[in-house]
């Protein structure tokens, strides 16, 4: 809500906006990108984002008289207590909901330098001609495409061998060419050696295939990740276990190592997204006032990178499936074949499908393409209930939307279908 998908997303689609006026395939339809005015725009997501903040969290707290809200600064004490401003209280459960905040890790010349999370990113008041990104997964790639449609030449430096490191292979080589096509560019399996600041402008350096390189800029985005919020928490007094990143180790039932405390959200051992942290804060309140009756079930979790186009995965990939000891099988289809592709001018894309190869069951499915967040919803669906390849070839899905694109994926299994007609079964 105040430094994460509220805000983020807000910018992107403004900047979808832009690009859209200036890049679009319909003849006859004249379009122009005009001025853009950013600090404007800054100023919208701040009003939109307050709006937000006290509609859906403090007027919702006031709807409840019997909920008491503390302002301060929380520690557990021995014994289960809580102590916030120096007033002790003793509750016979407690959840811990304290989030997470962006990390960085320890490059040589880098506290010294400085750099932007992506909270401060989000908040920039003018725009820099030049930001290096370091990372590559969803924060890093939407910020930087975000940037990138603004004008700001951006280059992107990854540790891993690919962007998107843990999508599918065919995933990642389909974004980073649409990618690449706006102007950004992208340096992976690097090894950063050193950060520097002179004269108004960063340096990084970094080793590539043998090769010492150094990229410049005006601005420099540290999107490497996050880590939980438990530091001088009073958890190791509290008995409450935790992980090398310092996420607090929780059971199905978000209860922790101390029975009588319960931990939901970016601070637990949990997938970080913003869904899985709610329902885990539903199921830590419901257990801690009703006893243990709830577990979290995390067998379909979507995740979505809100690039243009989208990156939206459920399930497995392929190399997770033989990890688990399946015989997997997929298809890929790219998304020229699908007809709300083709009317859109949209084909930059790509949909793979993993299944079993010997019960023929749904284990994965992968997309690139616009409104991948919106399709990815059938494929949760379809994991969930347990649907074969074709179960799901067999759907009815409307015909000209993106999630149609499923359909189509399933009967690659067994069928060409570019020597389909339209919607054929």
């Amino acid at each position: 809500m105040n430094v994460g998908c509220v805000p983020s997303k807000f910018l992107i689609r403004a900047l979808e906006v832009y690009h859209r006026a200036g890049a679009h395939g319909f003849r006859g339809v004249s379009t122009a990108r005009g001025a853009l005015h950013w600090a404007a725009l800054i100023a919208q997501k701040e009003a939109l984002v307050a709006d937000l903040r006290r509609e859906k969290y403090e007027e919702v707290l006031a709807a409840y008289p019997q909920i008491t809200r503390v302002q301060g600064r929380g520690r557990l004490a021995e014994g289960g207590a809580v102590v916030v401003n120096g007033t002790t209280y003793a509750p016979g459960r407690v959840i811990l909901a304290t989030g997470a905040r962006p990390w960085a890790p320890p490059i040589p010349g880098l506290a010294e330098a400085g750099y932007l999370t992506s909270t401060e990113a989000l908040s920039l008041r003018e725009l820099p001609r030049s930001m290096i990104v370091v990372g590559a997964n969803a924060v890093g790639l939407e910020l930087a495409q975000v940037f990138a449609r603004a004008g700001v030449a951006v280059t992107v430096l990854e540790a891993l061998p690919r962007i998107v490191p843990f999508e599918e292979p065919e995933i990642s080589e389909a974004l980073q060419r649409a990618l690449e096509e706006e102007g950004m560019v992208f340096h992976t399996g690097v090894k950063i050696i050193r950060a520097a600041r002179s004269d108004g402008r960063y340096e990084v350096s970094f080793e590539k295939d043998g090769e010492t390189r150094i990229v410049s800029a005006e601005q420099l985005l540290m999107a490497t990740g996050r880590r939980p919020n438990t530091q001088d928490l009073g958890l190791e007094a509290a008995g409450v276990a935790v992980g090398p990143r310092g996420e607090i180790r929780v059971n199905p039932y978000m209860q922790t190592s101390n029975p009588s405390i319960y931990a939901a959200g970016d601070c637990a051992d949990l997938p970080m997204f913003v869904y899985v942290a709610a329902a885990s804060g539903t199921v830590a309140a419901e257990n801690a006032l009703l006893g243990n009756h709830r577990t979290l079930d995390l067998t379909a979790v979507p995740r979505v990178t809100f690039t243009d186009p989208e990156v939206a995965s459920v399930g497995w990939t392929e190399a997770q499936a033989r990890e688990r000891g399946e015989t997997p099988k997929a298809v890929l289809l790219p998304l020229e074949a699908v007809p709300r592709a083709r009317i859109a001018f949209e084909t930059r894309g790509v949909i793979k499908l993993v299944a079993d190869a010997n019960t023929d069951r749904l284990l994965g499915v992968h997309l690139v393409m616009p409104q991948a967040g919106e399709a990815i919803a059938a494929g949760v669906i379809a994991l969930q209930a347990g649907y074969t390849v074709q179960d799901l070839g067999r759907t009815l899905f409307p015909y000209l939307t993106w999630s149609e694109g499923l359909r189509l994926g399933a009967q690659s299994f067994t069928r060409d279908v570019a020597r389909l007609s339209c919607c054929a079964g």
